[in-house]
């Protein structure tokens, strides 16, 4: 094969240009791609342990729902998207958004459902997770998950 153009002379040069180009592009590349949602986990929760949960798959649209209980005020806070809800109404229609969203972006391709996963606290009581299910079926969604631990 013929090289392209000039002599033979003097040592081929190594170009940084292209190489910086091609590193920037793998960077945003990954940077892209990475979870986002590892954003919205509170790591305040102490997750229950089941020794028979599943993995779950990462290929349908999620809404993170944080129920982390406060026991010496006897009370849980809820949190989706780094907000705080005290009203389960509130909650239930930024679920609704979300859902909306999602299906408006998947629209046509007949993907998994929308669902919400539900991270309570193992200190928690049933009532404070039992809202969040509330809302989740207010906002029409009716794929509920609960994240949970294999270890202690």
């Amino acid at each position: 094969m013929a090289g392209g153009g000039g002599g033979g002379e003097g040592d081929p040069e190594f170009q940084i240009a292209p190489m910086i180009d091609v590193l920037l592009v793998l960077l945003i590349f990954f940077m892209s791609i990475t979870s986002a949602q590892v954003l919205k986990v509170d790591k305040n929760i102490s997750l229950p342990v089941s020794s028979n949960g599943a993995k779950k798959e990462n290929a349908r649209g999620e809404a993170i729902v944080n129920v982390r209980w406060e026991a010496d005020k006897r009370q849980a806070i809820y949190t989706y998207d780094d907000k705080v809800y005290t009203e389960m109404p509130t909650l239930s229609a930024a679920l609704a958004d979300a859902k909306r969203l999602n299906d408006r972006a998947k629209a046509g391709a007949g993907g998994p459902e929308f669902r919400v996963v539900i991270r309570g606290d193992r200190e928690g009581n049933v009532a404070s997770v039992t809202r969040v299910m509330n809302a989740a079926a207010e906002a029409g969604i009716a794929d509920v998950s609960f994240s949970t631990t294999n270890k202690e």
